[in-house]
């Protein structure tokens, strides 16, 4: 398997409704987040893990593709199901990679690395310049009803409000050209899917309503590192 080219996708992610991808939850000076969000430790600022965005990508291009759920990822107690299965041809597999779930089998590596996504210099300014309780970030008050006692359950939210930028970058290595169309086809179809989607947490309840607006794709052949 030899690598023929690198194929660079760049842009940024636009926040239309409030994002909320969560981190650990703290105490903080006034009240209390029920549901943080996940922040730079060098920083403080807010960020997209590359994993929250290409677990998206996949799960979208699974269910468009009709793929059958079969595979826990995530744990006994809080199951995640996705397609997963050795087929070198499987749409899917053969760029978000898949594992043979067994001991000596055969797994099939990614062909595609999601980056995390950071604020731009100018979204930072303007988010940091923000007057809100907490540093670059709103909170969201939420309720759920009790369907019996009709009791409230308050609990705050913390989120990335609109407006905000992030730069991201996907890498895909491409081995021969066989599947680069369709793969890349695939690719932005799932930014396209996101979009009238939603990224990270509470999308029904109308967080994470984003736009990609994609900059460039370069294509970078072995001869551009060698």
């Amino acid at each position: 398997m030899a690598l023929k080219a690198k194929y660079i996708f760049s842009g940024e992610i636009e926040v239309l409704t409030g994002l909320h991808i969560g981190g650990v939850t703290l105490s903080v000076s006034i009240g209390g987040l029920d549901s943080t969000v996940i922040r730079d430790p060098k920083t403080n600022q807010p960020y997209i893990p590359g994993s929250s965005l290409k677990g998206k990508m996949r799960s979208l291009l699974e269910l468009s593709l009709n793929k059958d759920l079969d595979r826990n990822g995530g744990t006994h107690n809080n199951p995640i199901y996705r397609h997963e299965c050795t087929d070198k041809e499987c749409e899917v597999c053969r760029v978000f990679g898949a594992t043979s779930g067994k001991s000596g089998g055969e797994n099939i590596p990614s062909k595609i690395v999601v980056r995390d996504s950071f604020l731009t210099k100018e979204s930072a300014k303007e988010l940091f310049d923000l007057d809100t309780d907490v540093p670059y970030t709103e909170w969201k008050t939420e309720n759920s009803l009790d369907r019996v006692t009709a009791a409230a359950n308050p609990r705050q939210i913390e989120r990335v409000p609109a407006g905000a930028r992030f730069k991201f970058e996907i890498v895909y290595t491409a081995y021969d050209e066989s599947h680069v169309e369709e793969d890349i086809k695939n690719i932005l179809g799932t930014l396209k899917m996101i979009e009238d989607d939603y990224l990270g947490g509470g999308g029904s309840r109308g967080s994470g309503k984003v736009k990609f607006h994609l900059k460039s794709i370069e294509k970078r052949p072995i001869e551009y590192y060698l």
